[in-house]
């Protein structure tokens, strides 16, 4: 009998493994990952090693295995990408999040499987335009990311935007801008991990920390403001996609309220019952003029498409992150 296949790319990676966790407690379903796990000592391979998968596939072989099985796919989930913002390498950037991805739409399309897939509120560069996620051609070009991530992941929204308007594209297609993610699994993403976990180890030893001064006169240091949105979240905004296969487009996924790095740092605090202690230091001179000082998703759309449950805080999804997972012997999910 076949089975009901979900085709992760990036599926050992920090959101990737997370949705993974997600889905594969439907017993249903057969949730295959196609990743890189590289070092053993990295620790990536621990962030599926919960949970049952169904097959695991290399990248490289990722068009044959689908090839081959095709029919039981019912939705590729496509979070692979090189996500660091400060990669010297425009060639490889460009390959991983828009060639492949390009390729991964066109074969979705071309085999009617569904497909979601990882965008980044990186697009919005300076936010001069918002953070509103209209997905009509003129919006989505009106857009300069500040990086070549940013610029990566909006020439993809861009390409998939004008395929579906010339009816060419998956049954359901759903392009997701990530704000800022943080949670379990991130701890083979070294420099690029969320501040809370980058943080953790001087908070469990009562250190002081630190944070970027700010190089705005109306910005005090420490008082950049990002939409921090909690891992869980996303595995459960990709779940509900699976259930409903009607909604399709590019939307926002953030909590919608933007706090501050120094409300972040606080609060990690709080949770491992620490007394906060936080001093600043210089934003590298090579980001300063890359730099987002604010970022809040509008969630309007996501809601008016019907996804109705609430939104993890961050006081909650720290007081969940350090007590469920960065306190504990084994801190994956």
């Amino acid at each position: 009998m076949s089975r009901k296949i979900i085709f992760v790319t990036g599926g050992a990676g920090f959101i990737g493994s997370n949705i993974v966790a997600r889905l594969a407690e439907d017993r249903e379903l057969d949730v295959v990952v196609c990743d890189r796990l590289r070092e053993a000592d990295l620790g990536k391979w621990r962030n599926i090693a919960k949970h049952p998968i169904g097959d695991f596939v290399a990248p490289d072989q990722m068009f044959d295995w689908l090839d081959k099985r095709w029919r039981d796919v019912e939705l590729v989930v496509h979070m692979a990408a090189v996500s660091s913002t400060t990669e010297p390498d425009a060639d490889k950037i460009v390959h991983s999040n828009f060639t492949l991805s390009r390729d991964l739409f066109r074969w979705c399309a071309d085999h009617q499987r569904r497909l979601v897939y990882a965008s980044s509120a990186a697009t919005y560069g300076a936010g001069e335009h918002g953070f509103d996620d209209d997905e009509n051609h003129e919006a989505l070009a009106r857009l300069r990311p500040l990086n070549t991530y940013g610029w990566s992941k909006a020439l993809f929204d861009l390409f998939a935007a004008r395929q579906a308007s010339r009816d060419y594209a998956p049954p359901q297609w759903v392009g997701l801008k990530f704000f800022n993610v943080y949670g379990p699994n991130e701890e083979h993403k070294h420099a690029m991990k969320s501040v809370a976990s980058q943080i953790w180890p001087k908070v469990r030893d009562g250190n002081t920390v630190q944070l970027f001064k700010s190089y705005r006169a109306d910005v005090a240091d420490g008082g950049q403001r990002r939409d921090f949105l909690y891992v869980r979240d996303v595995a459960d905004v990709v779940r509900w996609l699976y259930e409903n296969p009607h909604v399709s487009g590019i939307y926002n996924l953030g909590s919608g309220q933007a706090r501050s790095f120094e409300a972040m740092a606080q609060q990690v605090f709080r949770a491992a019952g620490k007394v906060p202690k936080i001093e600043y230091t210089p934003m590298p001179p090579t980001i300063r003029d890359k730099y987002q000082y604010f970022t809040e998703a509008r969630m309007d759309r996501l809601a008016a498409a019907g996804y109705a449950a609430p939104l993890t805080s961050l006081e909650d999804g720290i007081d969940d992150y350090v007590g469920q997972f960065l306190t504990q012997a084994d801190p994956y999910r």
